[in-house]
């Protein structure tokens, strides 16, 4: 499971007020990257009624840890596409644009992101960490 980068004062991430702040982060990725409640349900693995509730903060427990794992990619893709585009609008933009990458086949990131997988999110975020660490070029 990746390691989710967190706030400081979130120090279980076993607890529903974790939970809060996490859904939090991804909600406001959500909004960036304008993510339609459809594909939030699918990053996220959820159901429509899970997701609805959470994107209106009614959290009754922790998550588990599908969830975490899935958030933890979503994250780190975040993270590393601050890091590469500093720009604020090319990074929220990125998983919506054609990629020529043989990963994506010309088609967005998100496309790959959207394949329901865990798997599918980590492909992803291993790609930027390779491209933040320079293996591509």
């Amino acid at each position: 499971m990746p390691e989710v980068q967190t706030h400081p004062q979130i120090r279980d991430l076993g607890t529903v007020e974790a939970a809060r702040k996490v859904l939090r982060a991804f909600f406001n990725i959500a909004r960036a990257w304008q993510l339609t409640p459809g594909e939030q349900e699918v990053l996220l693995g959820v159901s429509q009624p899970t997701c609805y509730r959470w994107r209106n903060d009614q959290v009754a427990s922790a998550l588990s840890g599908d969830t975490l794992e899935r958030l933890g990619y979503i994250l780190n893709i975040y993270a590393a596409l601050q890091i590469l585009l500093p720009i604020q609008e090319r990074a929220d933009a990125w998983v919506r644009q054609p990629n020529t990458a043989p990963l994506f086949g010309g088609g967005p990131a998100l496309k790959r992101m959207l394949g329901g997988r865990v798997g599918d999110l980590k492909v992803v975020a291993d790609y930027l960490d390779a491209m933040r660490g320079g293996e591509f070029s």
